[in-house]
């Protein structure tokens, strides 16, 4: 099964071609990206993901288990390494 990528165009103006029906605008994304942090360190739809949860920081993560934490759209278990080294770092861990 072939999937076309459509040009599409965010609420910005940028005009980007997706596949999927993921509305996320790449441009946006790479603008918006911190500088530093825990969540500078991840990919744009593991970061997406956390902050449409809510998730800025590494106390409100902690707040969740690594399952819930892979159940969001955009979280695979592939940022499960990085973000339990941020939050070791920290002294924090996931909820159990």
């Amino acid at each position: 099964m072939e999937t076309r990528k459509r040009l599409r165009v965010c609420e910005k103006g940028h005009e980007y071609y997706k596949s999927s029906n993921c509305q996320s605008c790449p441009i946006c994304n790479k603008e918006n990206k911190p500088e530093s942090g825990f969540l500078s360190k991840l990919s744009s739809p593991a970061r997406n993901a956390l902050i449409h949860e809510g998730i800025e920081t590494l106390q409100e993560l902690s707040n969740y288990s690594e399952k819930e934490i892979l159940k969001l759209h955009g979280i695979g278990p592939a940022s499960l390494p990085m973000l339990r080294a941020s939050l070791e770092e920290e002294g924090l861990a996931f909820k159990k």
